[in-house]
């Protein structure tokens, strides 16, 4: 196990990947026209948010802040970047840029961001991007590339945790089936911010410290043959040191838990109790066996209760059960009233509480259909659709100039919601009086903040008969500067806080905005000044037509 030296030692690593380099051509190209024009040092500020809150839903989880500052922290490009730099750009950039480049830091760079862990939505920019233009604009790929995955796995995390309930575990099982190792690791690492309390992956597990979990697959049962290819079948009891045959024991069992299942003991495998006495012998105090390789209720039950009383025999426990295939909610309740029954006729009360997992292509919807059959699963192993995120594979984040030298930007659409809102802005999280949120406001920068007690006027940003006064109980900005003079001005939490951060965060919205289907719209606001400011401009920027 990590201390907490070590732990967070390796959670202040980075990707090696994470460099300068990770961007978009255009970027430098863009950087190169700034620096020969003169525009490099204009002062700009960019806002990084998203549109639309993913899968369906109304609200999203924040995440990815921590390696967006790490990678601000370790800027800078190598001479081997920009040797390839001079080999990737047109003959004609002069060669004073690259050693501008060479030197080029963002120590002149302010971020404002909203706290990693928390819930937030479409509009309201996640980060507040200040700084020289030309600096500001070299930044833009990189942090949407941390943010955007990470935030999309976190939410998608914590749906899963919604629907599942708090009295369920829920393990990631993904790393097979992610976009790579660099999406395995990631989607490890923000399933368990999401709320997910275990991964597969074991590399996450040295490198975050998340809990890892793994039995076997059905390869181990299958590479049994028969009874007689045990070479090893005993076990020396936990307490008196004793010799014990596994097998033997089993066996007897089998023939008595046979008529308690109402089946053939000719029909379980053999092979199959093999292999599930050796990872007994192997893993004794550990014992978690795959039971859907055959036949889940005539043989792997069967064989799995038959090797656990064994193992009580010698002083052990079982763990229980993985159901990889079939009609999982039948199948954990039949497996769970075995339990049941078997716990009354041997006098062992535990056994009655063996956990079944359950996995096979488990999604939202899976366990939503699962729950209104009552099913008796305690861990759900959860892979393809929550690290490859199905349901959307992408959230959708943006980079958008919204002021340069004072002056504001706004981008025009004939899409109303690609219509940026302008200028340097505040937010804050409105507060009624049940204790819930009521709506995220924005404000212009020089705007006085919003009082607790004092009525404030809530507009939709684009449509004018949509507002409302709100009088809030409590008012909290949402935004800190984690990033200014070329330093981390907040240390980084570790996942554990992040975690706990994501659950009391959620906690403040109310349930309809949280439920699965047709959730309640969040309300997200600007403040009259602020509509005002960005409705002058987009008249102002708005060409007029001409009629003939």
């Amino acid at each position: 196990m990590l201390n907490d030296g070590d732990r967070l030692s390796r959670e202040s690593q980075q990707n090696g990947v994470v460099q300068p380099l990770l961007t978009d051509l255009y970027q430098i190209t863009m950087a190169y026209a700034y620096w020969k024009c003169g525009k490099m040092n204009d002062y700009t500020v960019f806002d990084l948010f998203f549109r639309k809150n993913p899968f369906r839903g109304e609200y999203t989880i924040f995440a990815g802040l921590g390696e967006c500052l790490k990678f601000m922290e370790k800027f800078q490009y190598s001479d081997s970047d920009i040797e390839y730099l001079k080999t990737t750009m047109p003959v004609s950039v002069e060669p004073e840029f690259f050693e501008f480049l060479r030197v080029l830091t963002p120590k002149d760079v302010t971020i404002h961001a909203i706290q990693e862990g928390s819930v937030v939505f479409p509009r309201v920019p996640l980060m507040r991007i200040e700084g020289p233009l030309i600096m500001v604009q070299l930044l833009e790929t990189t942090l949407l590339t941390l943010v955007n995955y990470a935030s999309l796995m976190a939410t998608n995390a914590a749906r899963y945790r919604m629907v599942a309930g708090n009295n369920v575990s829920l393990l990631e099982f993904g790393l097979r089936r992610a976009q790579g190792p660099d999406g395995g690791l990631s989607a490890s690492r923000y399933s368990y911010i999401g709320g997910f309390d275990g991964t597969s992956n074991v590399l996450a597990g040295k490198l975050f410290g998340i809990p890892v979990r793994g039995t076997h697959a059905h390869a181990y049962i299958s590479s049994f043959a028969g009874i007689e290819e045990l070479t090893l079948r005993t076990l020396r009891h936990k307490e008196t040191g004793e010799e014990k045959d596994v097998l033997d024991l089993a066996l007897k069992y089998r023939e008595i838990i046979a008529v308690n299942l109402k089946v053939l003991v000719s029909e379980a495998s053999d092979s199959e109790l093999a292999a599930l006495v050796s990872f007994a012998v192997a893993f004794p105090d550990g014992f978690m066996a795959l039971v859907d390789t055959y036949d889940v209720k005539r043989s792997g039950l069967l064989n799995f209760c038959s090797v656990a009383l064994a193992l009580s025999d010698i002083g052990y426990r079982a763990v229980g059960i993985r159901i990889d295939s079939g009609d999982l909610a039948y199948l954990s309740k039949a497996a769970r009233e075995t339990f049941r029954e078997l716990a009354v006729k041997f006098d062992r009360p535990w056994f009655a509480n063996l956990t079944i997992v359950a996995s096979n292509d488990i999604n939202e919807e899976t366990i939503m259909s699962l729950n209104e059959q009552n099913h008796e699963i305690n861990c759900f192993g959860v892979g393809t659709h929550l690290v490859t995120c199905q349901r959307q594979p992408a959230l959708g984040c943006v980079y958008k100039m919204v002021e340069i030298n004072n002056q504001p930007r706004i981008k025009l659409s004939q899409e109303v919601d690609k219509v940026t809102l302008p200028g340097g802005k505040n937010a804050y999280r409105l507060y009624g009086s049940d204790g819930h949120a009521l709506a995220d406001l924005l404000l212009r920068s020089d705007e006085p903040k919003p009082e607790v007690g004092k009525k404030v006027l809530c507009r939709h940003p684009f449509q004018e008969s949509k507002r409302a006064y709100v009088t809030p109980t409590k008012v909290e900005i949402l935004y800190k500067v984690y990033w200014k003079d070329g330093k981390i001005v907040y240390p980084a939490p570790s996942l554990f806080d992040i975690r706990n951060r994501v659950l009391e965060s959620l906690k403040t919205l109310r349930n309809d905005h949280k439920r699965s289907l047709n959730p309640t719209p969040y309300k997200v606001s600007v403040s009259d000044d602020l509509y005002t400011y960005i409705h002058d401009l987009w008249v102002q920027n708005a060409p007029i037509g001409e009629l003939s």
